[in-house]
């Protein structure tokens, strides 16, 4: 895996207290967000969202779009900030700080980029190179929290790009600041369309050089395990034909196996070509009458021929809830959705029995997958044993929020797994961690800011004793006589 050092150096434990803004561009819109921290573990959140127009998506120049992304940070800052804005542009130009600043009074802003970039600190990260329709040839290779600082200057706004968010270490912030009790989190982990995991490692434990500045006295970093790509040789990971199909034909075949058999952008693929199979087997009775001795439904049950099912992608994810949530006696609400979304109809009661069996396994299968990575962070950790406080952990996405039993499969894992047991399993706090791109954005400009204050002198008494130092010696003592030239 590749855990990459974030340079956030340590997490918040719910007291912290100020306004903090954050932005976010993860794809196809910008999100700007103004965080107030409350200080009692609770806080009060504002944002605009706004599409970027397709033309800057492949704009000839970076200054295209992270113009326009400054202006948007202006246009809101106007709109909800407005006394705040004021007063920051009537303060502005003062002598307390290098950069015409005093700290009090610049908004300090988390910037969640969901690209590829190399991160050399908390506030510095070169593009690697775009996706997701994104083609800008010029920002490639250059520090895109600059790009925006730069743009941001042009406009003279109050702000200053404090920190580089990746969502998951924002997920990590974000529970820590929300989490009950005195235990500040361990992990932040997704698992949505995508999966990946951020925890708190011990700096003296990190084998890789760590470049740039960073606080070195907390001791500790936020790693990004980017854990969608263990194991891409397979010799750990449980592997079946549904699996290889799916890798084979996908856009990146043998990368991120762990995220192809975990996240939901792949789970509903794999139920489709586990049916796909079934169907082709001469004797199944998958979706024939022949399955039921008279279909309770009394009529015949037929497929569309232009169904989702014989298409690649063909079968949401959201399929796999609503099975696993019916709890109906004759699945009726499963039959209903099999016919409205892949145009199978009047499936008998064992066809939808068979669909969530087959859902099932795929999903238990992800859940204890996850519980394998999550078990893994908290052994590492050594949690269990340095005290009896809860480990907490904070985690985001579709399937622990809406797919049913998702979490209680992972503690079911979490159980079986040798050095946590079931008492070890009792401990771990599982919550979910809302808004890790707009709090946990704020959160990290936060760090970053304590950051700034314990790396940088006070500039007034700088200034001073640079003074003092260089015409110390040409100011007359007190008795002594002077010559005003």
């Amino acid at each position: 895996m590749s855990q990459i050092p974030t340079y956030v150096t340590g997490v918040p434990n719910g007291t912290e207290k100020g306004l903090y803004l954050a932005v976010d561009l993860g794809g196809t819109n910008f999100r700007v967000c103004s965080i107030h921290l409350n200080g009692d573990t609770t806080f009060n959140l504002t944002y605009t969202k706004v599409a970027i127009p397709k033309n800057l998506m492949t704009a000839s120049s970076a200054q295209d779009l992270f113009g326009f992304l400054a202006k948007q940070i202006e246009q809101f800052l106007k709109i909800h900030h407005e006394d705040h804005f004021e007063a920051h542009i009537r303060r502005r130009q003062t002598v307390t700080s290098p950069d015409g600043y005093r700290d009090e009074h610049i908004f300090r802003l988390g910037f969640t980029f969901s690209f590829p970039v190399q991160q050399s600190g908390i506030n510095k990260g070169t593009l690697i190179r775009w996706t997701k329709g994104f083609d800008i040839p010029d920002a490639v290779g250059k520090d895109v929290c600059a790009l925006l600082q730069q743009e941001i200057d042009l406009l003279r706004l109050p702000v200053k790009v404090a920190a580089l968010v990746n969502d998951t270490v924002g997920t990590l912030m974000a529970r820590s600041y929300t989490s009950p009790g005195k235990t500040s989190t361990l992990l932040g982990a997704i698992f949505g369309t995508g999966t990946n995991g951020a925890y708190v490692e011990k700096v003296r434990n990190i084998r890789k050089p760590i470049g740039g500045e960073y606080d070195k006295s907390t001791g500790e970093m936020v790693i990004n395990t980017e854990w969608g790509s263990f194991d891409n040789q397979l010799n750990h990971l449980p592997n079946t034909p549904y699996d290889e199909e799916l890798d084979r034909d996908s856009v990146n075949p043998g990368y991120q196996m762990f995220e192809k058999r975990v996240s939901g952008m792949f789970l509903g693929e794999i139920v489709r070509l586990a049916l796909v199979d079934m169907l082709k087997r001469p004797q199944s009775t998958l979706f024939t009458d022949a399955n039921s001795g008279t279909n309770d439904w009394k009529s015949t049950t037929t497929i569309n021929p232009d169904t989702g099912l014989f298409k690649q992608w063909g079968l949401d994810s959201s399929l796999m809830s609503i099975a696993a949530a019916d709890g109906t006696p004759e699945l009726s609400t499963l039959r209903q959705e099999l016919e409205n979304t892949l145009g199978i109809y009047s499936a008998s009661f064992e066809d939808a029995k068979a669909f969530k069996d087959v859902a099932y396994a795929v999903g238990r299968r992800a859940a204890r997958l996850s519980a394998v990575a999550l078990g893994a962070v908290v052994l590492q950790s050594n949690k269990l044993n340095e005290s009896n406080e809860p480990v907490d952990i904070g985690v985001d996405g579709s399937l622990v929020e809406h797919y049913p039993f998702f979490r209680t499969m992972i503690y079911e894992a979490l159980a079986a797994i040798e050095g946590i047991g079931p008492e070890g399993a009792k401990r771990i706090r599982i919550g979910i961690a809302k808004d890790g791109s707009g709090v946990g954005a704020a959160l990290i400009a936060l760090v970053a800011a304590g950051m700034e204050k314990n790396a940088v002198p006070d500039y007034l008494n700088q200034l001073r004793s640079e003074v003092t130092e260089r015409f110390g010696a040409t100011i007359p003592q007190m008795g002594m006589a002077t010559t005003l030239v």
